[in-house]
């Protein structure tokens, strides 16, 4: 039998837990985005990334005519970066600030960033998500990522000021896979 404070702990509990953000759901891209091993050029060298923007995909070459193909967000039209780059820094949950470009192109959404050196901090709701590689051509940084994001339905889609955007866990295991030094080839 329920008794007066049983029914008025869960009363309470369930009022208490309604206050609380609904937790996120998980997501799961479409098959063809998930991590898949194919066959690669045999002009690409193992311990290479190449990436296709046309078709949302980014290669680790992992042998000879081999590679794990990730399914990525890619640039707005006319924002997009092509040419061959080198991947000189990874960083776990890294800070962000929106570049120049995007602070003058959409003030309202980032105009607190104007005129300072502001940052936001490495976390679960920062926009480039769990790890990020640089891209660098000679010692300029390109300020182009290969980042994670919170917006995994952003995948397969022309979403970012620039950047490649892949799932959280993705780029966690693509980020595992890579040295400092491996280059990148963004195809047209």
């Amino acid at each position: 039998m329920t008794t007066r404070r049983d029914f008025l702990t869960i009363a309470s509990a369930a009022a208490a837990s309604a206050a609380l953000p609904a937790p996120a759901l998980a997501y799961t891209p479409p098959k063809h985005l998930l991590p898949t091993e194919v066959r690669i050029s045999s002009r690409f060298q193992p311990g290479e990334i190449v990436i296709l923007p046309r078709a949302y995909y980014l290669y680790y070459v992992t042998a000879p005519n081999a590679a794990i193909r990730y399914g990525i967000a890619v640039a707005k039209p006319g924002l997009g970066y092509t040419g061959t780059a080198t991947i000189k820094r990874k960083v776990k949950w890294p800070t962000w600030r929106p570049t120049d470009d995007m602070i003058e192109r959409d003030p309202g959404l980032y105009g607190k960033y104007r005129d300072n050196e502001d940052r936001m901090p490495g976390g679960p709701g920062n926009p480039l998500g769990a790890r990020a590689l640089y891209l660098f051509e000679g010692n300029r940084d390109t300020l182009i990522r290969i980042h994670g994001t919170v917006e995994p339905r952003s995948i397969g889609r022309r979403a970012s000021s620039g950047c490649f955007r892949m799932i959280n866990d993705h780029v966690i295991d693509l980020y595992n896979r890579v040295e400092i030094g491996t280059p990148v080839t963004v195809l047209q």
